[in-house]
């Protein structure tokens, strides 16, 4: 067998193994999506109560809307899918706070460590693609997640964090590009080379637009590059909302710049510059600065009360269990800083509770499973 028969014959043996990878991989989600046709098309998670519809191709899971969100994991044990809810969930309360570090928030990251018992559903996709180093076909799984939306509602608002409201304005992207031809207008037909901020900014909730990239429009380069914000508003009060986000991005010794304004009904107010090695990324900081832009002027904090100590009387508690229960789960709510016994009644046991947003706070987050607020004066609730 001479040289190039050998590799012929090696290379007919890496192919056909693939193909056969491919099937093994499609068989087993084959099998996994018969199961959900005799199952009704879900299959309930562990007694739990979560519920996840696994998806044949074709009936593609995705998410949508703000109280949902997509997470990569490397497996369906279900301490990977945890942590998946705690990483999903935190995207959910960047979106809402518009604050890319939510989980610094007091409070947060006791939450995101309890993420499940926020979530309403889930479903998993997964994706088929090549690699790029060896061209083996690749099989990334994504966890779908959906929350329960005034779970999360009260959460936020129990730990006092504030709120981007709803609906967002959605500025207008004027960014120019020169890669070393000269600098050229992004319009919607040339939507794709915007994608890295365009995508950036669904992330961090909320949208932007592109002009049409009209030939008057082009002419917006210009000004674009010289940093003449107002000479681009007006090119942009046809559009609405009158918000623009500025930018031009060029080659440089750190690979590409890109320098941004952000201006809103003809102020500005923010202007910065990235510097990255891949053009991507400096374009997503484009996103990344207008939403904080955005956040700085239109966030508002919730409607939790302010941090207080409060006396309440707990009922229900027979055992010494009872209590050890009572203890635990005060010890595991965010907005619970302190548990201060003082004294044993014949009512039951009179506890002052140090809260970071007050008795409403507490109330918002209380578990009717754990125990049953009696609504009396002073506070009264029931361990169950």
């Amino acid at each position: 067998m001479d040289a190039l028969a050998r590799v012929r014959h090696h290379f007919g043996w890496f192919a056909a193994g693939m193909v056969m990878m491919r099937r093994a991989i499609r068989m087993a989600w084959a099998a996994g999506a018969m199961l959900v046709v005799l199952t009704g098309g879900m299959i309930l998670d562990g007694g739990s109560g979560l519920a996840f519809a696994q998806r044949v191709e074709g009936d593609r899971a995705s998410a949508q809307g703000i109280y949902q969100t997509e997470v990569s994991v490397r497996s369906q044990t279900e301490s990977e899918r945890n942590t998946g809810f705690a990483r999903a969930l935190l995207q959910v309360l960047g979106r809402l706070t518009g604050n890319r570090n939510s989980n610094s928030f007091p409070g947060v990251g006791r939450e995101l460590r309890n993420a499940r018992q926020y979530v309403d559903g889930y479903d998993y996709r997964q994706d088929e693609g090549i690699s790029p180093t060896t061209g083996a076909p690749t099989y990334d799984t994504t966890l779908v997640v959906r929350f329960d939306q005034d779970k999360v509602d009260n959460m936020v608002t129990a730990l006092g964090l504030p709120v981007w409201p709803q609906p967002r304005a959605k500025p207008v992207l004027w960014l120019a590009i020169d890669d070393g031809h000269g600098p050229r207008l992004v319009g919607l037909p040339q939507s794709s080379a915007a994608r890295a901020v365009l995508d950036r900014a669904v992330e961090r909730g909320f949208k932007l637009g592109l002009p049409s990239g009209t030939a008057a429009e082009q002419a917006a380069v210009g000004p674009i590059w010289r940093g003449d914000a107002a000479a681009v508003a007006r090119l942009s009060s046809r559009y609405s909302p009158p918000m623009q986000l500025i930018g031009k991005l060029y080659r440089s010794a750190a690979g590409w710049t890109a320098d941004w304004t952000f201006v809103d009904s003809g102020r500005v107010l923010s202007t910065w510059t990235a510097e990255e090695h891949d053009a991507r990324r400096a374009m997503a900081a484009g996103a990344d600065g207008a939403a904080d832009a955005l956040v700085r002027r239109y966030a508002k904090g919730s409607a939790a009360g302010p941090a207080s100590i409060v006396r309440v009387t707990f009922t229900g508690i027979d055992s010494g269990e009872d209590y050890m229960r009572l203890s635990g789960y005060l010890q595991g709510m965010a907005v619970v800083r302190r548990v201060i016994p003082v004294r044993a009644t014949a009512q039951g046991l009179e506890v002052d509770l140090d809260l970071a947003t007050g008795l409403s706070g507490f109330r918002r987050l209380l578990d009717d499973s754990v125990l049953q607020d009696e609504e009396g004066d002073p506070p009264v609730f029931r361990l169950r």
